[in-house]
C-alpha cells in the first residue's frame, strides 16, 4: 500500500495512505465495480464512497486504508508519484483475466490472490 510520509501533531511523523478522490474514482472506473460493492468491502456506506470520489467527504486514515485495499482486491492497481511522472491507477489485470474474473464472480468464485 502507498503510503506518504508527513508530520503530524507534536512534530511526529505519520504515515497517511495517499488515496485521492480521483485516484478512487478512476479505480472503481477501471475495476468496474459498483459503489454498493466496493463500500461493503470496506466496511463503509455507500454514501461515504460516493462524497469521497466527489471530493465532498474527507476519510480518516484507516477509512482510506480499507477503501484503498477494498479497491485493490477488486484489481486496481495503485501507483505512486514518482520524480518524472505523476500518481495514478492501472488495472492489475490484462483485460482477458479481467474478463475471466467477471465470470468467476458471477459463478461464485473468488478472484485470483497473488
Amino acid at each position: 500500500m502507498y503510503f506518504r510520509t508527513q508530520f503530524g501533531q507534536n512534530g511526529i511523523m505519520d504515515d497517511e495512505v495517499f488515496l485521492t478522490p480521483d485516484l478512487a474514482r478512476a479505480a472503481r472506473a477501471f475495476t468496474k465495480v459498483s459503489t454498493k460493492t466496493i463500500a461493503s468491502s470496506a466496511g463503509l456506506t455507500r454514501q461515504q464512497v460516493r462524497s469521497f470520489e466527489q471530493g465532498t467527504l474527507s476519510l480518516t486514515n484507516d477509512e482510506k486504508a480499507q477503501l484503498k485495499a477494498s479497491l485493490e482486491k477488486y484489481g486496481a492497481l495503485f501507483l505512486p508519484e514518482e520524480e518524472r511522472v505523476g500518481y495514478g491507477v492501472r488495472r492489475r489485470y490484462p483485460r482477458e483475466g479481467l474478463l475471466r474474473m467477471n465470470a468467476w464472480e458471477g459463478e461464485g468464485g473468488g478472484l485470483p490472490t497473488k
